[in-house]
C-alpha cells in the first residue's frame, strides 16, 4: 500500500490526494483553534504558547500536505525541510505550554530550569535534522516532546490536582500516540486511505483535545477550582 495515488484536476497532477486533504484538515482545525485562543486576548504565557503551537502546526501541516505530498514532484527533497522545521517549532511550543502549566504547583525556579532544558533539547534535534536531512529526528523530537515532556508534566498535574485541562491534554497525547503507531507500523485501511491519512485524522482529533484542554486552563485561581 505504499504506491502513490495520483489524480488530475483541470490538467494539474495531484499526488496522494487523501493524504493531502487529511493534512489540510489538521491545518484548518489548528488555524481555527489558534484564532479562537487569540480572540481570548489573554496574556497568560501558557495560552500564548498554545496559540503559537496551533498556528505553527497549522503552517507545518499545510506545507506538508501541499509541498510534501500533493506537489512533491515539483520540488527537490530539500523542500521538505520547511514543513519539518515548523512542525518541530510547534512541538517546542506545546512542550513550553505544559512546562508553564506546571507553575500552578512547581516553583518558578524549577519552571525556568525546565524551560532552559526545553530550548537545549529543541536546538539539538533541530541541528541534527538540518545536518542529516533525516526525518527520524523530527519523529523522535515529536515523540519525546509529546510522550515524555507533555505526558509526564500533565500526568503529574492530573495526579496531584485532578486538573481538568490536564485530563484533556492526556487524552490528546494518547490519541497522538495511536496516530504514531499507525505511522510507524504503516497500518493502512485502504490504498487510498493509508496509514498517513489515518494518522492525520487522529492528529486532528488530538489537536481538538489539546484545544479543549487549553480552554480549561486557569492559572490564576485556586487549584481546587480546576478539578473534576
Amino acid at each position: 500500500m505504499d504506491n502513490i495515488n495520483t489524480i488530475y484536476f483541470q490538467g494539474i497532477r495531484i499526488d496522494e490526494p487523501i493524504v493531502t486533504l487529511t493534512d489540510l484538515l489538521v491545518s484548518v482545525l489548528c488555524f481555527i483553534f489558534a484564532y479562537r485562543l487569540h480572540r481570548k486576548q489573554s496574556n497568560e504565557k501558557v495560552l500564548v504558547y498554545f496559540k503559537f503551537y496551533f498556528l505553527i502546526m497549522g503552517i507545518a501541516t499545510a506545507l506538508g500536505g501541499i509541498i510534501g505530498h500533493a506537489f512533491m514532484y515539483q520540488f527537490s527533497f530539500y523542500w521538505k525541510l520547511p514543513g519539518w522545521i515548523t512542525s518541530m517549532f510547534s512541538i517546542m511550543f506545546v512542550e513550553r505550554a505544559a512546562i508553564e502549566h506546571t507553575r500552578i504547583l512547581l516553583s518558578g525556579k524549577i519552571v525556568k530550569i525546565l524551560g532552559i532544558l526545553n530550548i537545549i533539547e529543541f536546538l539539538t534535534f533541530l541541528s541534527l535534522t538540518i545536518l542529516t536531512l533525516n526525518f527520524f529526528y523530527v519523529e523522535f523530537h515529536s515523540g519525546y516532546g509529546l510522550m515524555f515532556v507533555v505526558l509526564s508534566l500533565e500526568g503529574f498535574l492530573f495526579l496531584k490536582t485532578r486538573n481538568k485541562a490536564s485530563k484533556y491534554m492526556l487524552i490528546g497525547v494518547t490519541i497522538a500516540a495511536i496516530a504514531a503507531l499507525f505511522f510507524m507500523n504503516k497500518w493502512s485501511i485502504h490504498q487510498w486511505f493509508n496509514y498517513l491519512s489515518a494518522s492525520h485524522v487522529l492528529m486532528a482529533l488530538a489537536a481538538f483535545f489539546f484545544y479543549i484542554g487549553a480552554t480549561k486552563i486557569e492559572m490564576g485561581t485556586n487549584h481546587s477550582t480546576n478539578r473534576n
